[in-house]
């Protein structure tokens, strides 16, 4: 049997975990500054960095 070696923090925190939930969680903080950016400028983008962005108006 292969033993899995997961890496913890000191606190005890996932850090596999960590990553993975972050990968999932939307755009990031420079994504949503080129969004708002694009859509003051009247651009209509669909996506910003493979992100998927509806166009709710």
């Amino acid at each position: 049997m292969e033993k899995k070696h997961t890496k913890f923090t000191v606190v005890g925190t996932d850090i596999e975990e960590v990553k993975r939930l972050n990968a999932n969680s939307g755009m990031t903080y420079n994504e949503l500054n080129e969004w708002f950016a694009r859509k003051k400028n009247g651009d209509s983008m669909k996506s910003v960095n493979g992100t998927s962005i509806s166009n709710n108006k």
